[in-house]
């Protein structure tokens, strides 16, 4: 008989008690249609030390459902993290992550595969439409496509977390050692076959988003960061523009001074405005250099991505 392959489904949650149910529903028919295409699938959870009864609902799920497995944290260690420990754990020739609040059809699961099958070592979703205010619609667009203007490699727009990964990215995944990853960019610099496959998120309709606008901004600035070093060479032409401009108006003065007897005013609020705007740009860069210097920091402590209290699983 032909050895039935497995699949890993990622689930990363937080605080989503109101969603476990709903999304076991959810994905029951997902898992008896790949059932029927010869799939063993394993559901693995990974609770970044949720407050709620979200544990508990877990404990009681996989009571009645093998395939489920647990991965709790001592700690709330981020949304990257607990991502990347779940792709670490997967068990599956592919794993395929999707989020616990259902914005995600899971039902697209299916083509995914089916994209996988055809040869596809990666196959993401890209969001054609997102129920969500015009405002932050409008940032998240401009964020996709300011990082894949400043990244050195091309990262897809409109994508998120939605993904299947093959077995082959997630154990080159395994070789990452990084404090901050950025898992969009990190699997879309590896290269392999990577396709997208557009669909319309839906809006949340139980718990609230764990990602508010701080969130949103921390996250940008780790992918910018993680993917470029164009902010620092943004520093360097900067200055050099600067100095250029002031080495020019020393010139002038010179030969203004020199040869045409000029007699300039005395200029107070001209030297102040440049003082000013000189203080501001280096305070600016040096924030830069400083949020690179803070990533050098962090990643030479080594200390481990996540640490887990506690597993849930029959094997």
């Amino acid at each position: 008989m032909t050895e039935r392959k497995r699949l890993t489904v990622l689930i990363p949650v937080y605080n989503e008690a109101p969603n476990i149910e709903p999304l076991h529903a959810a994905l029951t028919p997902v898992l008896e249609a790949l059932g029927a295409r010869g799939y063993d699938v394993e559901l693995l959870f990974t609770d970044n030390h949720s407050e709620d009864d979200t544990f508990a609902q877990l404990e009681r799920l996989h009571a009645r459902d093998a395939r489920v497995r647990v991965i709790r944290f001592s700690r709330n260690f981020g949304f990257q993290r607990s991502i990347l420990t779940g792709y670490l754990n997967a068990r599956g020739a592919a794993a395929i992550q999707i989020d616990a609040d259902l914005q995600d059809p899971p039902e697209l699961i299916l083509e995914f595969v089916t994209r996988w099958e055809s040869g596809a070592q990666v196959v993401y979703g890209v969001r054609r439409g997102r129920q969500e205010g015009w405002a932050i619609t409008a940032l998240r667009k401009a964020f996709y496509r300011l990082i894949d203007a400043l990244s050195e490699v091309r990262l897809p727009l409109d994508a998120g977390d939605f993904r299947l990964v093959d077995r082959v990215v997630l154990d080159e995944l395994g070789r990452i050692d990084d404090a901050h990853p950025y898992l969009r960019g990190v699997i879309a610099a590896m290269g392999f076959r990577q396709e997208g496959v557009v669909y319309d998120r839906r809006a949340r309709t139980r718990g609230e988003s764990k990602f508010d606008f701080g969130s949103l901004t921390r996250l940008a600035i780790d992918g910018i960061l993680a993917h470029s070093i164009v902010p620092l060479r943004l520093a360097t032409y900067t200055g050099l523009a600067v100095s250029a401009v002031t080495f020019l108006g020393l010139c002038a003065y010179v030969v203004g001074r020199a040869l045409f007897g000029q007699a300039w005013p005395a200029g107070f609020a001209t030297v102040t405005v440049l003082v000013l705007l000189s203080i501001s740009l280096n305070a600016l860069f040096l924030g830069v250099i400083g949020e690179y210097l803070g990533r050098v920091y962090q990643q030479v402590k080594r200390r481990p991505t996540t640490i887990v209290e506690r597993c849930i699983d029959r094997q």
